[in-house]
């Protein structure tokens, strides 16, 4: 049985929700109705339910931050009046983004997409055992697969008449800024103009892996990961002060290190 958990400060909207997936997912049970982020948070993490129904605007904390922290298989749907979070809602992974007030119509669309999502198999499932055997490759004593491909050894970053070489292998992270993308090194940050995605096919997937959608990181030098009190996880690297953000699809990439 498909099990889910709505999130609704407001009582009689998060009813409302519930009696109309009842009348269009008959078989869908409801583990729980949250009254806050906080509680979400907390109810996800004890039940996983297979589906989370979050309003974004809510006490303690936002469906945003809720569905950063989720650690399990738990997917999600934004429920909410604003529709200005949508961008973010889908960095998150979301299966649904659905503006309140809910059309029984809409809605049944999206129980269709969430039928779709839970389905086994899919793309998504196929992305993560990818990544995570990248990763299994990098654990001491991984056997060395066959030749390696040729891959991107140098970025060559502009600045003013200068134009800097700069070796792959000294990269920690490449992260997405508005027109360009961020290069940066233990001593120094660079500018190109190569989009993130473009830079992902060249890369070796042994050392670089995505972790965010504007964010691909140097595994080899991962210095540490710290969680806030929100179950959010972050990336430590050798050599920078800063912190990396990890997006919700990703989590899972760091349980096999």
């Amino acid at each position: 049985m498909t099990t889910c958990l709505i999130a609704d400060d407001e009582p009689h909207l998060a009813r409302a929700l519930a009696a109309e997936l009842a009348a269009l997912w008959p078989e869908l049970q409801l583990l729980h109705t949250a009254r806050n982020g906080v509680e979400a948070a907390e109810r996800i993490a004890a039940l996983q339910p297979d589906i989370a129904f979050l309003d974004i605007q809510m006490p303690g904390l936002t469906g945003l931050e809720v569905a950063q922290g989720i650690e399990g298989d738990t997917r999600v749907v934004f429920v909410t009046a604003y529709d200005e979070f949508a961008v973010q809602a889908f960095d998150q992974e979301a299966v649904d983004y659905v503006l309140k007030p809910i059309a029984r119509e809409r809605l049944a669309k999206t129980v269709e997409r969430v039928r779709r999502a839970l389905q086994p198999a899919g793309d998504a499932g196929a992305d993560e055992a990818r990544l995570l055997a990248t990763l299994k490759r990098l654990l001491p004593g991984a056997p060395a697969g066959g030749a390696a491909p040729a891959h991107l050894r140098w970025v060559r970053a502009g600045s003013g008449d200068i134009t800097h070489q700069v070796p792959v292998d000294e990269v920690l992270f490449f992260r997405a800024d508005d027109k360009y993308t961020c290069v940066q090194t233990a001593k120094a940050e660079h500018l190109i103009r190569t989009p993130i995605a473009e830079l992902a096919q060249q890369l070796d997937p042994a050392d670089f892996v995505q972790v965010h959608r504007s964010t691909i990181v140097n595994l080899r030098c991962l210095a540490g990961t710290r969680r806030d009190d929100a179950s959010r996880l972050f990336l430590r690297l050798h050599g920078w002060a800063g912190e990396l953000p990890v997006s919700r699809a990703y989590v899972p990439l760091f349980k096999a290190m």
